[in-house]
Formats: structure tokens, sequence, C-alpha cells
């Protein structure tokens, strides 16, 4: 069967409140497809916090789960990374050699000590000159399809979550985010325009080609990891490098009746209008006030067609309780009947804080009761 198949009812064993609902599997489809669902669902994304603890505490059916997964693979033959892991100034760090035909990149990466994320310290691409060798390593890229992590994270999600199905991020995104540094990426744009966009466009068909090898395999929906925030790319480059892969992708998928959403999670006033015209059916890690600068009912007046996949602000989970339910009754109160609501975890939480902040948000959704009442 394939993974978009519709719900499965044999999963519907879940109780909550002396009634049968919904799994949280069919409350994110429903929210996605636009079909009626019984409560707004809340998830996060798998990795986090381990579900058992979470659970342990909420119960299995008030949490849901998004697995980050792909459905292909990148081969390159002629090119190889090579990576060096160290320890400097006591935090974890590494360094990495891209190898090209056409010469050698570098990278130093260092990572913080409490999630393990990234922070790039020296990107592969520093100069004009390093164009030649990356476009070698572009060249050379094939995607093969690769369907295991799409079926195994099916098989093991089952009724509680969803495969979060990434084909990757646009290009300019890609360039600032994984391989240049934005003020670099900045001044290469008006010294070399045309050089940098080649890469560019490079970078645009293999996120095209990743795409339909994922559609191919029928996942759920597919999300588009770009990171957006608006000061880091403005409405012209946002609609310049974003936008036709937006709508171009969203085009593909609407083929096979795919939603496509976009990981957005930074400040977006300046391209609300263009985030409003474009094809994708919702947002991803959408971040309201206090931590982002557009409200839930602000992005629910705005974005009528939208699905908002939102993070619940990670400041508010160190508040206190009460506070922490009003926030959360407070999103629900302005976007909560759309029916287009998803509250989720979807951005680093401070260490040790869910056992108070999840009941409470918990608490507020439940309150709230049926989205479509």
């Amino acid at each position: 069967m394939p993974a978009n198949a519709g719900f499965d009812s044999s999963a519907r064993a879940v109780h909550y409140g002396g009634m049968v609902t919904m799994t949280m599997k069919e409350r994110i489809l429903a929210l996605l497809r636009g079909d009626r669902f019984d409560r707004v669902p809340f998830v996060q994304y798998d990795g986090m916090i381990p579900s058992e603890e979470v659970w342990a505490v909420i119960g299995r059916e008030n949490l849901g789960r998004l697995r980050w997964t792909t459905a292909y693979r990148i081969e390159h033959p002629n090119c190889r990374f090579e990576t060096v892991e160290t320890s400097e100034h006591e935090m974890r760090s590494m360094r990495r050699r891209l190898v090209t035909p056409a010469g050698e990149l570098r990278e130093f990466v260092r990572y913080e000590p409490t999630y393990g994320g990234m922070s790039i310290k020296e990107h592969f691409i520093k100069s004009l000159d390093d164009y030649e060798a990356f476009l070698a390593y572009l060249d050379d890229i094939t995607v093969v399809p690769d369907p295991e992590p799409l079926d195994t994270a099916l098989a093991e999600l089952g009724a509680d979550g969803l495969p979060h199905t990434w084909v990757g991020r646009t290009p300019y995104q890609q360039m600032w985010i994984q391989w240049i540094d934005i003020m670099d990426l900045s001044a290469h744009l008006v010294e070399a325009r045309e050089l940098v966009e080649a890469a560019m466009r490079k970078l645009g068909d293999i996120m095209l080609e990743m795409t339909r090898v994922t559609l191919a395999l029928d996942p759920p929906y597919l999300v588009i990891g770009d990171n957006v925030t608006a000061p880091m790319i403005g409405e012209r480059y946002f609609r310049a490098y974003c936008m036709p892969y937006y709508d171009g992708i969203s085009e593909l998928a609407a083929e096979k009746k795919i939603p496509v959403v976009v990981h957005m999670d930074g400040d977006l006033k300046p391209l609300w209008g263009a985030i409003g015209e474009s094809k994708i059916r919702g947002l991803d890690s959408f971040s309201p006030p206090p931590d982002n600068d557009t409200s839930a009912a602000k992005a629910a007046e705005i974005w009528p067609d939208k699905v908002l996949m939102l993070n619940f602000p990670s400041s508010v989970h160190i508040r206190e309780e009460k506070e922490i339910y009003r926030v959360a009754s407070e999103i629900l109160d302005q976007a909560g009947r759309t029916g287009r609501l998803q509250i989720q975890i979807s951005e680093n939480v401070p260490p040790g804080v869910y056992k108070k902040s999840y009941p409470a948000i918990v608490r507020a959704i439940n309150d709230f009761g049926d989205p479509f009442a």
C-alpha cells in the first residue's frame, strides 16, 4: 500500500476522555488534507526528547512524532568527503575536506554541547576561486532512490506519527546555510552573479530530482527544509530564489495529491505577501511571539489556505505552568478554530522543562476541544 493511502483503521483503539478518538497519524493527515479532525494535534520532532519519557508524563495518546526522513541518497563517485573529528576548546568539532577533480574545499565545524547542533566556523566556499571545485562536485552528483528510510519510519512510527520527508533546501538557502558565509555570498552575488547563479541552478536541478525520486515512493507529505528567516534573504531574493521552487515542487506533488510544507522558523513579516502567494500547503516550525514576529492570529488571517505547523515558542517553556497554559490557550484561541493549526515542538526546548510545559500545553489543547465546534 502506498505511504499516503487512507487512514489505518486498525490503529484507532486510542481512548481519550471516555471516547474513541483519532490517532495522531490520522489527525496530522487530516490537517494536511483539509479534512476534519477531533482535536488540535500536539507533536514533536522525533529524537528531540525520547518519546517514551514524554509519554510517561502526558500519555502516548497526547503526543505525536514527526521523523525527518529521506527517500533517496546522493552518490558522487569522483568526489569524496574526508572527515576528522577533533576536540578544541573543550568542544567537539569536525574538519572536513571535499576532494574533487577540480580541487579541494575545506570546512571546520563546532558542535554545541547541549543538543549537538552544528555551527560552521569555516565554510567550504571562501572565495570565487572555490566555485570551480564546487561545480565539479555538483556535476558529479546522482540522486538514487532509497526507500528504506521512508519504509522504516512508516513502520516504526505506526499510529503515532509520520515521516517528515525532506527534499532538501532551495539553492539560496542551501548556499548560506551549508556552503558559504552569508556575507561572502552577498559579495559574490555582486561580484560574479552569473557564476553564483550557475551553481544555484545546479543545486536546484538536484533538488528537483530529489523531489521526483521521493514522490515516486508516495510519502505522506514533503518538507522543504529552508529555515527561512526574512532578514537573511529579503523579499526580492525570496521571490527570485525560493518561490519558483516552492511552486514547482508543489505542482509536481499536486499530481499525486501530496502536500508540501516549508520549514520557516524565523521572522517572516517582510515576506508575508510572498508566502501567501506561494503554492505551498503550509509552514513547518512557524514560531509566533514572543520568539518571532508573526502571531498565530495574523498567520491565520493572511494565509487562509496554509496549514500552520506551529512551533510552541521555545522561550515560554521556562515560564510558570499557568503562564505556559495561558500562551497555549491564546494560540489556540487565535488559530485553533481554523482547522489548520498543529502545535509542535520543532525547535530546541531548554533542558528538563518538558515535565512542566508539555502537560500545560496538553491541558490547553484538551480544554479547547473540537477545532470545528
